[in-house]
Formats: C-alpha cells, sequence, structure tokens
C-alpha cells in the first residue's frame, strides 16, 4: 500500500501537533505539510499537492465555516486531493454546506474521531480515491432535521404564501408586499391570515404573530 501524503489544518498548535504525531505515527502517512489557517491551508496545497487533506471546520480568519470553504476550494482547484472536514458538532447545516455540490472525495467527522487513528486513515483514504465519509452521528442528525422539514408547518404553504412570507422576513409592510409581489393589498392581508393560521399562530398581543411567522421561516429555511 502506498504512503499517503496529507496536509492537516487546525489553528490550535497543541491539536495540531497531537494530529500530526497521531498521524505519523506509521510508515502509511506521512504530513507532508500542516496549517494554521485557511489561506495557509491553500497555500500549503498548492506547494505539495497532497493526497488528502485533514481540516478542522473553524478555521481562522472568520472561524466560521472557513474549513468547509477552503475544502470546497481545494476539490474545485485540484479534484484528485481528498478532503476530510472535522467538526466539534453533529450539525446537519454544516454537512449540508459541506456536500452542497456533491459528496465525492469529501468525509465529515466528529473531532472526537480523532483519537482513533485506523479511522482517520481510513477516511482520508477513502476521500483520497474519491470516496465519501460521512460519521454516523451526523447522518443522525441529517435524518432528523429531514424529518423536521416533512412535519413543518411550513410546507403546506402555497407559493404565494411563501413569497409574502419571505416579503415580510424582509421586513415590509403590507401595502409594500403588495407593491413588491404586483397584488392588491387585500389579496396581501388575505394571505397573511392564512399564514398564521397554518402555522398555528393565535392572535396574542403578547408576541407579534408576524414576528413569529418569520422566525418559523428563517428557522425552516437553515433547518433544510
Amino acid at each position: 500500500m502506498s504512503t499517503l501524503r496529507v496536509v492537516i489544518a487546525e489553528d490550535n498548535y497543541l491539536v495540531r501537533e497531537g494530529v500530526r504525531r497521531l498521524l505519523d505515527d506509521g510508515d502509511d502517512v506521512v504530513v507532508v505539510a500542516d496549517a494554521a489557517s485557511a489561506p495557509e491551508l491553500l497555500q500549503r496545497v498548492r506547494e505539495h499537492r497532497p493526497d488528502a487533506v485533514l481540516t478542522d471546520i473553524r478555521m481562522p480568519p472568520g472561524q466560521s465555516m472557513d474549513g468547509i470553504e477552503a475544502g470546497m476550494q481545494i476539490r474545485q482547484e485540484f479534484p484528485g486531493v481528498g478532503v476530510v472536514v472535522l467538526s466539534q458538532h453533529a450539525d446537519a447545516a454544516y454537512a449540508l454546506a459541506l456536500f452542497r455540490e456533491g459528496t465525492s472525495g469529501l468525509a465529515y467527522l466528529l473531532k472526537e474521531r480523532v483519537g482513533d487513528r485506523d479511522e482517520l486513515v481510513r477516511a482520508l483514504r477513502t476521500v483520497a480515491s474519491g470516496g465519501s465519509v460521512v460519521d454516523p452521528r451526523i447522518v443522525d442528525a441529517l435524518l432528523s432535521a429531514q424529518q423536521r422539514r416533512v412535519r413543518s408547518p411550513l410546507q403546506s404553504l402555497t407559493a404565494r404564501e411563501v413569497d409574502v412570507l419571505r416579503e415580510m422576513a424582509a421586513g415590509r409592510t403590507n401595502p409594500a408586499i403588495a407593491r413588491e409581489l404586483h397584488v392588491s393589498e387585500s389579496a396581501v392581508s388575505k394571505h397573511v391570515a392564512s399564514i398564521f393560521a397554518k402555522l398555528h399562530l393565535p392572535d396574542d398581543s403578547a408576541v407579534d404573530r408576524r414576528v413569529r411567522a418569520v422566525l418559523a421561516y428563517v428557522t425552516g429555511q437553515s433547518g433544510g
């Protein structure tokens, strides 16, 4: 079996060195370079052209999904380089972001897997050969998200009601929505009333129904 050439990316020095030592503990993997930020990771890949990359999901400069964005760019520039993304949390939204353009050559594992060298090496070899690996807990999170979408009352809204709700989320009043959608204000009022009914939002002065409708829309969109 050929030696796998890997670049690792992790902004925490101690974690980065720990992963390096773990992977170097054998003759089947060689860590050719490491990086502490997403731009540095891209530079190292361009310099060394590894077989695979192992990166944290949260990387400087943004500390949000920079590991995912770097991984996607690596796949675009170097389709033969596999990418394994490590995450602290089983977040379906992150997984969907990583796999939004396909799963080939990509893996999403939880950081708790870092201690299992055999599993890490297996994932690295899989993505290097164009395969894909998804942590079982991530799969559970994705299935749960799908089930929430199926059960969501948002699914009962008509296309026009979704249009109205989207405009509400943009902060527009009924007259502004009517102008934007080229319909009458009375039509907008009817759509708004229908939205409230379908989302089971009673007339409660304690919390504005428009706010709750927008929250339902936003969380429904981010959940899917």
